[in-house]
């Protein structure tokens, strides 16, 4: 079995289309997941005063799975791509995914 991750991404609303469009590129047939979010955190800063009465940051959350082999390529061009613009991520490894 060829060993996979998980890749989750938070990003904000304004940069959705952007990113779902480079996802498109990059991932092809294996395809993602999106889904609207809300971030929760003590921090204020780059809440807008909306999100702070609310006590949360809207964003939109994207899951897809990769190879670990692809994973540097992935992450460089994340990073090369959208810089600054407030985007979060973190990796798990993945015990099984399929169709049924």
């Amino acid at each position: 079995m060829n060993p996979q991750v998980l890749i989750t991404l938070t990003a904000p609303p304004s940069i959705e289309e952007s990113l779902v469009d480079w996802l498109l590129e990059f991932a092809g047939p294996v395809g993602f997941t999106s889904q609207k979010a809300h971030g929760h955190s003590s921090r204020v800063d780059g809440l807008n005063l909306a999100e702070q009465v609310a006590g949360r940051k809207n964003q939109i959350r994207f899951q897809l799975h990769l190879p670990s082999e692809a994973l540097p390529g992935f992450m460089d061009g994340l990073k090369q791509d959208f810089a600054g613009v407030g985007l979060h991520y973190w990796v798990s490894p993945l015990i099984d995914a399929g169709h049924i």
